[in-house]
């Protein structure tokens, strides 16, 4: 049964997991009463991104596919409006699945907001260059004294308004905080969009411990405040965003969204979270692919499978059996050397292939 066979048959079920994109992109069910937002207005469409989406995952033929109850787990993720919460060992594709349910979807750019152990809740909503605002603010005030200065004297108030520049009044607009607020990639992705965004939240188990109990209201409300634009006197502010010139209205210093985005929450699985966290989001683990999958993941981002490929797959899958920390970024790099021009796979290329697969888990 195909994709669209199956959509057609189960309306709630809008992801399969195939890595295409579909012709008309599908309408998402609708969100449960408790998960409805109406935050405006509304935002233009998002850009899209088929540069970062064909690094992730390749040109969109054979793609690995997830098994019926890891895709369950993601539709339901997108029909209760609720985050995913991916675990599995490193480069095993967790963050891979954002881009995978973007492009399938048509929803645009993914956004990214790598969390380190620095990383705090205000750093994902927004940033206030504060100290820009300054120096624009002291450059105009200079400009304005210089203005002054230069200003001619008319006896006549008819000829002042005559000679008067437009020009002049322009360069003596004072700087509005917006153009010193960029969005983050969560402040971003709760932009009042027709259609969710994707946002990827990757290790958040890097993160200092506070971080996702910080995240719980934002998670929960779909809102957020930018305290400098509340205190501001005027009722809207143009700001920056987080995709590459793109800029949004914020009004009264609130952002909701009008569309819940599709926030996928990676975590190599170093430490637990708080419980109040987890019961907002759907749990799913991710395990190394198998010799099939493997074969299929080469196939797709190379566009074919190169001679040797079937015995590096089988290298590879016998060094995570045996307990090794291993990433499929590896496997790509070991059979994209090994079908350079000229390459040998004995003597020194041996050893640059061993060095490829290395155990992660040793250091070094």
């Amino acid at each position: 049964m195909s994709a669209q066979e199956r959509t057609a048959a189960d309306d709630w079920r809008v992801f399969h997991a195939t890595g295409r994109p579909q012709d008309a992109p599908p309408v998402l069910p609708d969100p449960p009463p408790w998960r409805r937002f109406r935050g405006g207005p509304a935002q233009a469409p998002p850009p899209d991104d088929a540069e970062a989406a064909l690094r992730r995952l390749g040109p969109g033929g054979l793609t690995p596919q997830l098994d019926d109850e890891q895709i369950e787990t993601v539709n339901a993720a997108l029909l209760l409006r609720r985050p995913l919460l991916i675990t599995g060992p490193p480069g095993v594709g967790k963050s891979t699945l954002a881009y995978l349910i973007s492009r399938e979807l048509g929803l645009g750019r993914v956004l990214e907001w790598n969390i380190v152990s620095r990383t705090s809740l205000r750093d994902g909503l927004y940033v206030h260059d504060a100290m820009g605002r300054a120096q624009a603010i002291a450059a105009w005030q200079a400009g304005l004294r210089d203005t002054a200065r230069a200003e001619p004297v008319f006896e006549d108030e008819g000829e002042q308004a005559v000679n008067s520049s437009p020009l002049s009044k322009d360069r003596q607009l004072a700087p509005v905080i917006g153009e010193f607020i960029t969005l983050g990639p969560l402040g971003t992705a709760l932009l009042p969009y027709e259609r969710p965004r994707v946002l990827l939240v990757d290790e958040l188990d890097k993160s200092d411990i506070d971080l996702p109990n910080d995240l719980l209201h934002v998670l929960e409300n779909g809102s957020y405040e930018v305290p400098e634009l509340v205190r501001d006197a005027a009722d809207a502010a143009h700001v920056h965003t987080s995709d590459p010139g793109g800029r949004a209205v914020v009004r009264d210093g609130r952002v909701e969204c009008r569309e819940f985005p599709v926030v996928v929450i990676t975590s190599n699985g170093e430490r637990e979270f708080p419980a109040a966290f987890r019961r907002r989001c759907l749990p799913m683990e991710m395990h190394t692919p198998t010799r099939e999958q493997l074969l299929a993941m080469v196939e797709g981002h190379l566009g074919r499978r190169p001679r040797g490929t079937e015995d590096l797959v089988d290298l590879f899958v016998q060094r995570v059996q045996a307990g090794g920390v291993h990433s499929l970024d590896q496997l790509l790099n070991a059979v994209q050397m090994t079908t350079a021009g000229g390459f040998q796979a004995d003597g020194d290329g041996r050893k640059l292939v061993e060095l490829l697969l290395r155990d992660l888990a040793k250091g070094r």
